[in-house]
C-alpha cells in the first residue's frame, strides 16, 4: 500500500507554504485551502499530533490549533 504522504495535496507543492511565519495569514490560508480537500488530511493531522509538531500547517491545522486539540484531548482523557 502507498504511504499516506504520497497521496497528499501538498505533494509537489512549495513547502514554504506550509511552514509560513505565524503572522503570514495569506500563506496559512492557502495551505489550509489545499488541506480542505485532501484525502489524507486526518492521518496527516494525527501524525502531527502524535509527533507534537511545533511548526507548520499539518492536516489543515496550525501549531496553535494543534496545541488546542491536544489540550482538549488531555482533558477528555482525564475525565
Amino acid at each position: 500500500m502507498t504511504d499516506w504522504r504520497e497521496r497528499g495535496n501538498c505533494r509537489g507543492a512549495d513547502l514554504d507554504l506550509f511552514f509560513a511565519e505565524d503572522d503570514d495569514v495569506f500563506l496559512i490560508r492557502e495551505a489550509k485551502r489545499l488541506c480542505e480537500t485532501c484525502a489524507v488530511m486526518e492521518p496527516c493531522l494525527e501524525r502531527a499530533l502524535a509527533d507534537r509538531e511545533k511548526i507548520g500547517v499539518w492536516g489543515g491545522r496550525t501549531a496553535a490549533e494543534r496545541r488546542s486539540i491536544l489540550r482538549r484531548r488531555g482533558r477528555s482523557a482525564a475525565a
